[in-house]
C-alpha cells in the first residue's frame, strides 16, 4: 500500500512511502484485538476499591435478641449485613486486574488494529514534527492543517520530542506516543492515525518480528 507523504501544513510533498502489507496489510484477527484491548483497559483499573465487612465494623458484640420466641428471623449480631450501619456482605477487595498476553498475540493485535485503519483509509503519514519550543498553538495549527482538530488522532513518533508531546498534552481529543508505545486500543480509539516518516521504520521493525 502507498501514501502519500503530507507536510505539516496538509500540502502533498509529491513523495510516496510504501507500508509494509505485513503490517498493515493483515487479515484482521478480532479475537486477539478482543484480548489486547481487555487487558489494557484492565491495566487502567487501579483496584482498591475496598468495603467494611461484618469483621471490621465497630459495634456491640451481644447478641441483639433471644434465639427463640421473637416470631422473627434469629439474630446474632448487630454488625450483620442485613442491619442498617452493618458490614456489607460480599463487597469489593483490592485486587490486581493485570494479566497476562503473550507477545505474539499483541503483536497480531496491533497489527490487526493497524490494517483495520488502513482498510478504511484513516491513515495519514506527515514529515517529522519538530517544534523549537513547546507551545499547543503550534500543534492546533498541525491538527488543523491536517482537518483533526474537531476529530480524535493518534500521532506516532520515531522518537522522544518532548516539545511535540508537551505541545499537544492540554489537547484531549489528541495523544502522541512513539513507535514502540503503539497499542491497540490507541489505534482503534482514534478516527486518524497520523504516522510520521521516522516512525515507519520503528512500527516495522517492532511489529514484523
Amino acid at each position: 500500500m502507498e501514501l502519500a507523504v503530507l507536510d505539516i501544513t496538509g500540502k502533498d510533498t509529491g513523495r510516496k512511502v510504501e507500508l509494509s502489507n505485513d503490517v498493515f496489510g493483515i487479515e484482521p484477527n478480532d479475537h486477539a484485538i478482543y484480548l489486547d484491548v481487555k487487558q489494557y483497559l484492565a491495566n487502567q483499573r487501579q483496584g482498591t476499591h475496598k468495603s467494611k465487612e461484618r469483621a471490621e465494623i465497630t459495634g456491640s458484640t451481644r447478641k441483639i435478641k433471644k434465639q427463640k420466641g421473637t416470631g422473627t428471623a434469629r439474630a446474632g449480631s448487630i454488625k450483620s449485613g442485613v442491619f442498617r450501619g452493618g458490614g456489607r456482605m460480599f463487597g469489593p477487595r483490592p485486587r490486581n486486574y493485570s494479566f497476562k498476553l503473550n507477545k505474539n498475540l499483541k503483536r497480531l493485535a496491533r497489527k490487526s488494529a493497524l490494517s483495520i485503519q488502513a482498510n478504511d483509509k484513516n491513515l495519514v503519514v506527515i514529515e517529522d514534527l519538530n517544534f523549537e519550543t513547546p507551545k499547543t498553538k503550534n500543534f492546533v495549527d498541525v491538527l488543523k492543517a491536517l482537518e483533526l482538530d474537531t476529530k480524535k488522532s493518534l500521532f506516532v513518533l520515531g522518537n522522544d520530542n518532548a516539545n511535540v508531546y508537551l505541545s499537544s498534552r492540554n489537547l484531549k481529543n489528541s495523544k502522541v506516543v512513539k513507535a514502540s508505545e503503539i497499542n491497540t486500543y490507541g489505534v482503534l480509539n482514534a478516527n486518524k492515525v497520523v504516522i510520521t516518516e521516522s516512525s515507519l521504520e520503528g512500527i516495522n521493525s517492532n511489529l514484523s518480528k
